[in-house]
């Protein structure tokens, strides 16, 4: 089993409640049952108010990297992770559970 753990950071005065990030954040909510490599689903906002804190976070899980791999190519994943290298950045850990 593999996680892929991805951490959102938004790019300076961008907000959250801004419609392009609420639309990011409903296309990764609904991301998860969309692909059938997606073996577990989570994502949410950051509650923490640390400044190192990122801001938006998905964790999930899928069988193998062949699954990994197939997931990241899917058009639905490229589709909802598109708009957000225009408002943020990441950083992504995908490791064996």
């Amino acid at each position: 089993m593999i996680r892929h753990l991805v951490l959102f950071k938004l790019n300076e005065g961008v907000d959250r409640d801004e419609p392009r990030v609420v639309a990011g954040a409903k296309a990764f909510a609904e991301l998860g049952a969309r692909i059938s490599e997606v073996v577990s689903w989570e994502c949410g906002w950051n509650v923490s108010e640390r400044p190192i804190a990122y801001d938006f976070a998905i964790n999930s899980s899928v069988a193998d990297t062949d699954a990994l791999e197939r997931y990241l190519a899917h058009p639905a994943h490229q589709e909802a992770v598109a708009p957000w290298g225009e408002f943020a950045t990441w950083v992504i850990a995908d490791y064996e559970i």
